[in-house]
């Protein structure tokens, strides 16, 4: 069977509202993750592993941190005319509005699909971490014949209820959408789960065309809340199972089919929790299924002293007698003698002085921790000075941008 040509929207417009204040300034897709990543490269670094190399990324809200990382890290090779990721920000060739849902981001971007006249049309969110093998999606569409494939994740019944669930027959044809229902329908031959909508779709390039234009008709603007359900009914809808995909290079410790939202703050920082330990959920050293980011050309870690223990260390970071436990500190952070973070997220370009001491906090890109600071002991205190999530994470907003910061000033 010839490979299809193969076209994919990234939806990265999310403005990330339930990740305030980290999304101050940015929007959801361009938060930084794990040691050196962004939330934006685990999708990108599984199309490109996948060999779908025709990527337009959707933006809108704060976007201008994410294009130029996409300017930076994302270049593909100008020689090749169909290898290329290209952000695209609200053109309005169909009107005066910014998008409106999904399926109008799409809408309004109809004549890049026109112009590349591909076989299938992907359209992915870019606001989750995950490793996923697109080709094992594509196959299972194929062969089924369908018109549309949505990809779907197993959760637990009794959660259920917080997601849209997918309601399919034996041979995993849709028969039902089900928008966060009280009681959600089984997987069939599995009582004990239910499928949840990962909001990931392949479409038939006729089919999602025609089903736009109607839509756009009907002032209709969402995938989830509109298209499919309309397309349930008159064409092969199929839920592809996320769980039976099998990515090279997985640990057989690591948790199988691992797939997060971190749309929230206390999921956010139990993304990063899942990526430590000696057996980590997710395990991001894989070189057979690499997740891409920046090449960045400082210095690499130095330590003088102190004690690290089960925790990443980004490029550039300097630590002299610190106590770090527990933690994700990313690129040039400088810790002076006596700090100690335990549970701790530090983001790039920050500087905590001598003796802090931060317990379950995020810092924020471009701060400067002053001495003797002590966050994360007293609650009440904390929460008149910063934002704290439900579980009490305390959030300390990014910086103002300072060129010297990556020079950490005098470190003693």
């Amino acid at each position: 069977m010839k490979e299809p040509k193969v076209l994919a929207f990234v939806m990265a417009g999310g403005e990330g509202s339930r990740l305030h204040p980290l999304t101050h300034r940015h929007s959801k897709p361009s938060l930084p993750f794990g040691g050196r990543y962004r939330i934006v490269d685990f999708v990108l670094s599984n199309l490109i592993n996948s060999g779908i190399n025709s990527v337009y990324l959707l933006v809108q809200y704060k976007s201008q941190s994410l294009i130029e990382h996409i300017r930076k890290s994302w270049v593909m090779s100008p020689l090749l005319a169909q290898q290329f990721v290209t952000v695209v920000p609200p053109q309005m060739l169909r009107g005066e509005n910014w998008f409106q849902g999904t399926a109008d981001a799409v809408h309004q971007n109809i004549n890049l699909i026109e112009q590349h006249d591909p076989d299938l049309v992907i359209v992915f969110g870019a606001d989750h971490i995950y490793r996923m093998d697109l080709r094992q999606m594509i196959s299972f569409h194929r062969e089924r014949e369908a018109d549309v494939s949505v990809a779907a994740l197993p959760v637990p019944l009794h959660e259920a209820s917080s997601f849209g669930v997918i309601a399919a027959d034996s041979d995993s044809r849709v028969r039902e959408f089900q928008e966060k229902p009280k009681q959600p329908a089984s997987i069939p031959n599995d009582p004990a789960h239910a499928y949840a909508s990962m909001g990931n779709y392949v479409f038939n390039t006729s089919v999602l065309l025609n089903a736009l234009e109607g839509a756009f008709q009907r002032g209709e603007h969402d995938f989830g809340q509109h298209i499919l359900p309309r397309l349930m009914n008159t064409h092969r809808l199929y839920a592809y199972d996320f769980s039976s995909n099998k990515v090279p290079g997985v640990r057989d410790y690591e948790e199988a089919a691992y797939w997060r939202d971190v749309g929230t703050i206390d999921a956010y920082f139990q993304a990063h929790q899942d990526l430590l330990g000696l057996q980590p959920r997710l395990n991001l050293f894989n070189g057979q299924w690499p997740i891409y980011s920046s090449n960045y050309n400082g210095p690499v870690v130095k330590i003088l002293g102190g004690n690290i223990e089960n925790s990443m260390l980004g490029a550039g970071t300097f630590a002299h007698g610190a106590v770090v436990r527990n933690s994700t500190i990313r690129r040039e952070v400088a810790l002076e003698e006596g700090v100690e973070l335990d549970e701790c997220i530090i983001q790039d370009y920050v500087r905590i002085k001598k003796g802090a001491r931060l317990r379950r906090v995020i810092v924020g890109r471009y701060n400067v921790i002053e001495e003797g600071t002590q966050i994360g002991y007293d609650a009440k205190a904390d929460s008149l000075r910063y934002h704290a999530s439900p579980s009490g994470i305390v959030v300390i907003p990014p910086g103002e941008v300072r060129r010297d910061m990556s020079l950490f000033g005098e470190i003693t």
